[in-house]
């Protein structure tokens, strides 16, 4: 098994791993292109941003590779020899659960130790490429505006000699009242040996220049005009790839391991706990009489207030319009303080919640990796046994399928938890929380030999559920190896017919449809069990007669369903629960009369068929 599954793990990881890696390049594509980066600089990048996607390839790869090893083996019929040969599905399973149970404990390290150090490396280096200068490349017949400060038309220009012809300059670099101006028929542009300037050599050019002192209100502006037949110009110009100082992503939360998150994690947390009651006591002392009166002034003005049982409106009653006015505007002005500052405080207090809530989805990520791997697994080994598929086609459409649905249910748990409409654990543990039943199910049904992608066996599931019926019918077989016996099939008939009126008497007593009686267990309908058997027989024998019009009665016997409901408990006490518990008890009663009411008239029908069917072996019996 070992041999089988982990060359194809292997296999299917590094096409995982390459196939989210061209998404992060077609990300990111415009931050690389045309800056002239070595290719050691992109080779660097490209390493540690495939071992950061390690986590998001490894359990798509888990899945596929189970899925596949066990579609081949089911398709080859290995599977099977190996369960006929007595060994159970999950010892089948065995040593690659252990296998993929080293690879979950293998990928927490990874989480906690490689992770955030190649997170660093990433973030750093393409941050340094979005800084770096692009590669110097003037195109013609527009403005180039990629060199701070300057706006640079070229009309023409021949790329074997680097000559530059129709050459319009804008220099910004001052202001836009100190603009200059040069145009010249020709120039030629090279980079200095430091690669921090660009030198650029005009020839046959004018340059204009506006003078204009800023301080100055003197409407006539001086300019300055200069004619030259060749001139340098010096422009910064760094074109060197500066790599970011790896300490300031080394202290966010994707830099940082357990240890440290959890460190971090209770600083913030007693950061904000302080901050919180600073602003909570602040709260409480800004009055409206706005926080710089002591509380023994405040408590002075309203005892006086009181005393002489004024009011709000008495005391603005007596003053002018203007003084009422200036009161109001003055109100209105620290109310808006107030509320600006306690926004203010608010939007910070936000920003620290939403820090916290990242170091913790950090810390809850460090597990979910390991325990995607084990679902993953459990799904796919066990559908790969039901589905017995191999190869690449099957296999890959469904753990894509899966995937996409992992990967959205994950994002949007992430977001909820991210921005506190959820709790971190809810959000974080979504996706595993309803992916792990699936897993089950699966492996419940593969172990169990069940069908799972049998249509019929759904429809027919439906059909017991809904009450539908499904016609019967019956030919004359073209061999009958027993020729049935009118006499005796009359007498199964009969039998059949008598067993039937019995249970349709159980089923009529009045006290079984007792609401109290149905919960508690008391007076239930006789199994149906029996009577199915004897039913399946009696249709089975006459299957074998010679005679159309015994085979035409016999297509008209309804279904018999096993399905019953009786009370849902066996135990007293939750009997008991179930009957006092309304909502449940009247509709699951309801459901259950229902059933019951299709089971009755089943019963009817099966009792008329039967006297038809001993009516008619009767005459024909009379006739011979």
């Amino acid at each position: 098994m070992l041999q089988t599954f982990l060359p194809v793990l292997c296999m299917t990881f590094f096409i995982c791993l390459f196939i989210v890696l061209m998404q992060f390049v077609w990300k990111y594509v415009d931050d690389m292109a045309g800056k002239g980066l070595d290719v050691s600089v992109l080779a660097e990048l490209f390493f540690y941003a495939a071992v950061s996607f390690v986590p998001m390839a490894l359990p798509l790869a888990i899945l596929l590779a189970s899925l596949m090893t066990f579609g081949n083996l089911g398709e080859r019929l290995e599977l099977l020899a190996m369960k006929a040969a007595g060994v159970s599905l999950i010892k089948i399973m065995r040593p690659l659960i252990i296998v993929v149970t080293m690879i979950a404990i293998g990928a927490f390290f990874f989480q906690n130790k490689i992770l955030p150090i190649a997170n660093v490396k990433v973030y750093s280096l393409l941050y340094a490429m979005k800084q770096k200068s692009p590669e110097l490349d003037i195109p013609k017949g527009v403005f180039y505006k990629e060199i701070s400060g300057y706006n640079i038309y070229v009309k023409d220009k021949n790329h074997k000699t680097g000559m530059l012809y129709g050459v319009m300059i804008y220099d910004l670099s001052k202001s836009f009242e100190d603009a200059m101006v040069l145009v010249s028929d020709s120039g030629k542009m090279k980079m200095s040996d430091n690669k921090e300037s660009l030198i650029l050599t005009l020839y046959n050019g004018e340059s204009f220049e506006n003078l204009k002192d800023q301080r100055s209100v003197n409407k006539n502006v001086p300019y300055r005009r200069e004619e030259f037949s060749m001139k340098e110009i010096l422009i910064e110009f760094d074109a060197n790839f500066n790599r970011m100082d790896e300490s300031f992503m080394q202290n966010q939360y994707i830099g940082k391991n357990m240890q440290e998150l959890q460190v971090s994690l209770d600083t913030l947390s007693h950061k904000r706990d302080s901050v919180s009651q600073t602003y909570s006591k602040s709260l409480r002392e800004n009055t409206y009489f706005g926080g710089n009166m002591s509380q023994n002034s405040v408590d002075s003005i309203i005892q006086v207030i009181n005393t002489e049982q004024q009011t709000v409106d008495k005391l603005l009653a007596t003053m002018t319009p203007k003084r009422k006015q200036d009161v109001y505007t003055k109100a209105l002005s620290k109310a808006n303080a107030i509320k600006q500052d306690f926004d203010f405080k608010d939007a910070m207090q936000k920003e620290e919640n939403k820090i916290i809530r990242r170091h913790q989805l950090e810390i809850h990520k460090k597990f979910t990796l390991s325990i995607a791997c084990l679902v993953f697994f459990f799904i796919g080994a066990p559908l790969g046994a039901i589905i017995r598929k191999g190869g690449l086609g099957m296999p890959v459409i469904i753990s894509v399928l899966l995937f996409i649905v992992y990967y959205m249910i994950d994002n949007v748990g992430f977001k909820l938890a991210r921005d506190g409409n959820w709790p971190i654990w809810q959000g974080m543990w979504l996706s595993t929380g309803i992916l792990l039943p699936l897993g089950v199910f699966f492996t419940y049904k593969a172990v169990n030999d069940s069908v799972l992608f049998n249509m019929e066996s759904y429809a027919e599931l439906f059909r017991n559920i809904l009450g539908l019926k499904k016609k019967r019918k019956f030919s004359k077989k073209e061999v009958i190896i027993e020729n049935l016996d009118s006499v005796i099939f009359k007498n199964e008939v009969s039998d059949f017919n008598m067993a039937c009126k019995s249970y349709l008497e159980s089923e009529l007593n009045p006290a079984s449809y007792n609401f109290k009686n149905f919960f508690l267990g008391i007076s239930q309908p006789q199994s149906i069990s029996d009577l199915v058997v004897s039913f399946n027989i009696l249709i089975e024998n006459g299957s074998n007669s010679a005679d159309q019009m015994v085979l035409n009665i016999l297509s008209e016997y309804p279904h018999i369903y096993k399905m019953r409901f009786g009370t849902p408990f066996h135990i007293k006490t939750l009997q008991i629960i179930s009957l006092i518990f309304l909502p449940f008890s009247i509709i699951y009663y309801t459901f259950a009369m229902l059933k019951r009411y299709q089971r009755v008239k089943t019963l009817r029908q099966i009792i008329a068929v039967n006297e038809k069917m001993i009516s008619t072996i009767d005459n024909n019996y009379q006739s011979n």
